[in-house]
């Protein structure tokens, strides 16, 4: 298709080059340079989507990342990618697009009905329709809801691309590359501070691409612009980063950006990711990312062929593209007159251009005289009319004379509004400014400087001006001296405004094009008592689209304030949050996706369990052995009977090296340990170990495990497998903040050791036949939590006598690297003995069996007591936690509390998570007494038995209650016991 906007010469674009793509299936050409929003217009293609709500046709609005209406489907298959905009995708060769929202076409869209149905769909409708009858609720609207929910579609298919995470550090961090972000990189540069200078655009120059008319430094605009680009570029010290938006403002001088690497290719290169995250560490940042020009109010603004006027102009200059062969111009402030210009030099004939001021500056309307076009002052576009097209414009002068005039392209400019949303990141709010009427920056960001137009400051000479002198503070604050110069000159266009914020008119005159909402849903909004800007926002969907308000936001503000008769910078405004722009969620995870998410980890011993036909389980991050399969046996429960009754009857070998192993070392290790457990370690003698617990701040338990100290300054901790790293953060953190004066030394050592339990009866002679002289397992010489450290055939070995089975058990550890090795001693030692592998599920068996706590019941809302475990609590000294574990809530009575559990009927299943119900009570919330934490088939008792926490529960042991589940359709009665149902003597692992 012939390009029939094009202009024959000019531009910015690559003419020597075509480069082929499709729209909708049909196919089209454009040229390097191109975004696919120029190449769609320069071929003559004004409608491009339809809106969420009315499905009403819309065109390109904009040229920048403020688009609302242009939003597309690009490529296809599982790299197809919806929402992108198409005023800022590049155009590459083989891009395929689609339009979205629609159905069966873009041209004929079923869904355009809903504009017939408006009076339906006007503000909050969602919050007054769809309430009855309630049955209707889950079966029609629900799903008809979710059906018209969002705008393009996700391939649902995995994403073959992929993306990176990065960290840069820089002395002065620039955002965008416009007059205001050159001159400060270049004066931050020249200084020697090293420099970052981030811009959104593939092409860096902001508006300085888009303005032939513009001098700096008495030169051509442009060429000063590409010279600067130069210098930065060969300074060692400056980053330049096109295609890299900074989207977030975070503490301590942290910016997050996004670099699309690949975006512009049909698919990166091989080894190449598509996007890049960056986290960006400056000391000082200058934000120049420019102005959003602002949309007129009035019924029929959204219909294709409308548009921005300083996107008019940049279309025309930059990619040598004029929307439209008969124009008009609709304009409240000095610059719409400069797109009239622009229009009337690229040969666009000029119907009108009507200024809402009664006055326009005296150059202007000097320079307007030559036009020779209809001259409105004072006037208003007070309606568009057409199909999928703009065909024609009322306007109505100032004496209410009304004229209907034929026009293809309307470009429309209601003033300018800083970008300043990442100046709001931390929390500070702009304030109003009448000169621009538009919200200016305030308070920013600790170390960022406002420039340019960004900071209301819309004159390029001024702008350049601000700029630089940032650059050199930013610089000097740096620690840099800059040398003695002058910023680039250039002349301050004019720029008054009048603003309006709403032409009254018949039609809907819309606010948020992409959300289609309107002057009357703000006007509803009030009506209905929706007054503040929040309320607004959400009661409206205001600004809740993908340029998050962007173009609609001060409208919609500034509008409720005149009707609430109250000035705008008492109505205020939103701010912005992270991120700025859309950033795809796969960039936020980088490798980590897929098996990537959580690295699997596999314990020294992994290859001898499989080996030995275990079946693994994720346990955190790790793969542990969960149960080792027999020939014959018909299922794991089978499996699992079998292993625990050989520990019980024998000796069993279990690997626990996941479980987290912490060193502590230093003169104030054992005060430190008094300080995070409950109970008191400084005392521990050398070679002894003891149970352990932790609170969190608030009183609830965090952990427990054993602390075994190897010497007078040397401990080592375990706790729970899935609390390791937490467990280290904690201690982290109090070693560095609370008690920083402390000589304590930290270092987690789960990944140097393999360790593995040896329990049974038989444990000591296997051990003592694998060690032989080396260590003395005799009761008198090595009694229950005992340890000890030697050497055994050349190999560093740490033994511990703790058990969770409850048998006579030993935990025996060696560097990890001899871990298997270790593995097959033992059972080349147990062999006579008929040792068995154990897994997860006999151990969580038997730690049952003997009532042991473990992740069910440390569940973050427990507390030492509820756990039966209050009297470990010291009185004699000061812990984490003791202060908040005294709250009157905390030490309720009624509170539900750890018990055991068995059923009544003896054949009868027990199910994890059943509540208890008094006999005969509904199962209600109101008739809850507390729910079953674990359970487990006992071998030892040949029936199931639970642990759980009950109200009042110690009180109950002896009662008959049932435990419900309804989600498994289960009601079994029990029998509430001592939650230890094996050797509640303890005789067997003293033995």
């Amino acid at each position: 298709m012939a390009a029939a906007c094009r202009l024959p010469e000019g531009g910015l674009i690559d003419r020597s080059r075509t480069l082929r793509f499709a729209f909708d299936g049909r196919d089209y050409a454009g040229h390097p340079g191109d975004t696919l929003a120029s190449a769609l217009l320069a071929n003559g293609v004004g409608l491009v989507g339809r809106s969420f709500k009315y499905h009403r046709p819309r065109g390109v609005l904009t040229a920048g990342p403020e688009e609302p209406n242009a939003l597309v489907e690009l490529r296809e298959g599982a790299r197809r990618e919806p929402n992108s905009k198409a005023t800022g995708v590049e155009l590459f060769d083989g891009l395929t697009a689609r339009s979205q929202n629609r159905w069966p076409s873009l041209e004929h869209d079923v869904g355009a009905v809903n504009g017939l149905l408006s009076p339906l769909f006007v503000a909050g409708f969602y919050y007054k329709t769809f309430k009855w009858p309630s049955a209707f609720w889950e079966k029609v609207y629900e799903p008809l809801i979710r059906r018209a929910a969002g705008l393009g579609r996700s391939s649902g298919l995995a994403d073959p691309d992929s993306y990176e995470k990065a960290f840069a550090f820089c002395d002065v961090l620039v955002i965008g590359s416009g007059p205001a972000g050159l001159a400060g990189a270049l004066a931050a540069g020249r200084a020697g501070a090293r420099v970052i200078l981030c811009e959104e655009d593939f092409a860096p120059g902001g508006r300085l691409l888009c303005e032939e008319d513009l001098e700096i430094d008495a030169r051509p605009a442009l060429d000063w612009a590409q010279d600067a680009l130069r210098e930065l570029a060969a300074l060692p010290n400056v980053t330049v980063m096109p295609r890299t938006a900074v989207f977030g403002v975070y503490d301590g001088g942290t910016y997050g950006a996004i670099e699309k690497v690949g975006d512009h290719l049909p698919e990166p290169l091989p080894g190449q990711p598509r996007q890049r995250l960056w986290q960006i560490v400056a000391g000082r940042s200058i934000l120049a990312a420019g102005a959003f020009e602002r949309p007129l109010v009035f019924s029929g603004n959204d219909r294709p062929g409308v548009m921005m006027a300083s996107a008019v102009r940049s279309y025309r200059s930059r990619f040598a593209v004029v929307p439209g062969r008969r124009a008009a111009v609709f304009t409240n402030n000095d610059d719409g007159w400069r797109t009239a210009f622009a229009l009337a030099e690229a040969g666009a004939t000029l119907e009108a251009v009507v200024d809402t001021r009664p006055q326009i500056d005296a150059a202007i309307r000097k320079r307007a005289g030559f036009l020779g076009t209809r001259i409105v002052t004072g006037g208003r576009v007070a309606s568009t009319s057409g199909g999928r097209a703009l065909a024609e414009i009322e306007v109505v002068d100032a004496t209410g004379h009304v004229r209907h005039l034929g026009c293809d392209l309307l470009a429309m400019s209601g003033g300018f509004n800083p970008s300043l949303g990442l100046a709001t990141h931390l929390g500070a709010r702009p304030r109003w400014s009448e000169a621009i009427a538009a919200f200016r920056p305030d308070a920013t960001p600790p170390g960022m400087s406002v420039v340019g137009a960004a900071n209301g400051t819309f004159g390029t000479g001024a702008g350049l001006a601000e700029g630089f002198a940032a650059g050199q503070a930013a610089a000097a604050a740096a620690g840099f001296e800059a040398p003695v110069a002058e910023a680039p000159r250039a002349r301050d266009e004019t720029l008054a405004v009048s603003p309006v914020w709403h032409v009254a008119g018949k039609g809907k005159a819309f606010v948020d094009l992409q959300h289609d909402v309107t002057a009357k849903d703000v006007e509803l909004a009030h009506r209905e008592g929706f007054r503040s800007v929040e309320l607004l926002k959400r009661y409206t969907t205001l600004g809740m689209a993908t340029d998050q308000g962007k173009l609609s936001n001060i409208n919609g503000h500034a509008r409720m304030a005149e009707l609430l008769g109250r000035p705008v910078e008492e109505v205020g405004t939103t701010v912005s949050r992270a991120p700025h722009v859309p950033v795809a969620i796969a960039a936020f995870a980088g490798h980590a996706r897929g098996r990537h998410f959580k690295p699997t980890r596999l314990t020294a011993g992994h290859d001898f369990a499989r080996r030995n036909g275990a079946s693994f389980v994720e346990t955190g991050q790790w793969l542990r052995a969960q149960w080792f399969a027999r020939p014959g046996e018909a299922d794991w429960l089978d499996s699992v009977v079998r292993e625990v009754n050989a520990v019980r009857g024998g000796v069993g070998i279990c690997d626990v090296s996941t479980l987290g192993k912490i060193d502590v070392q230093g003169a104030d290790a054992g005060a430190f340990l008094n300080r995070v457990y409950v109970n008191a370690f400084a005392q521990l003698p050398v070679g002894r170990a003891r149970y352990g617990l932790m609170l969190r701040e608030d009183g609830f338990v965090l952990d427990d495990g054993t602390v075994a100290r190897l010497g007078p300054e040397h401990f080592v901790l375990s706790t729970t497998t899935a609390n390791a790293a937490r467990i280290m953060k904690h201690l982290n953190f109090c070693a560095q903040v609370l008690w920083p004066e402390l000589d304590v030394q930290l270092a987690s050592v789960t990944e140097a050791w393999a360790q593995y339990a040896v329990a049974g009866p038989r444990s000591r002679q296997l051990l003592q036949a694998m060690l032989g002289q080396a260590f003395d397992l005799a009761n008198e010489r090595f009694p229950f939590m005992g340890v000890a450290e030697f050497e055994w055939a050349g190999v560093p070995v740490r033994l511990f006598r703790i058990s969770f089975s409850g048998e006579l058990a030993y935990e025996i550890a060696v560097p990890a690297h001899f871990g298997e090795a270790l593995a097959e001693a033992l059972m080349a030692a147990g062999g006579p003995l008929g040792a068995t592998l154990y897994g997860t599920e006999a151990l969580g068996v038997m730690r049952i069996e003997k009532g042991h706590v473990a992740g069910n019941e440390l569940s973050g809302t427990t507390t030492a007591a509820d756990l039966g475990l209050g009297r470990m609590m010291s009185t004699k000294k000061d812990f984490v936690g003791r202060a908040l574990s005294g709250r009157e809530g905390l030490v309720d009575s009624a509170r539900i509390r750890f018990v055991g559990f068995r059923p009544v009927d003896p054949s009868a299943r027990l199910s994890g998570g059943a509540h208890f119900l008094e006999v005969g009570a509904e199962p209600t919330t109101a008739n809850d007494l507390g729910y079953a934490t674990s359970v487990a088939f006992s071998p030892t008792l040949g029936h199931w038995i639970g642990l759980g926490l009950l109200r009042n529960g110690p009180e109950r042991i002896g009662e008959r209650l049932r435990a419900v589940d309804l989600l498994r359709g289960t009601d079994v009665e029990v029998e509430i016991c001592s939650p230890v149902f094996v050797d509640p003597e303890g005789v067997r692992l003293r033995d």
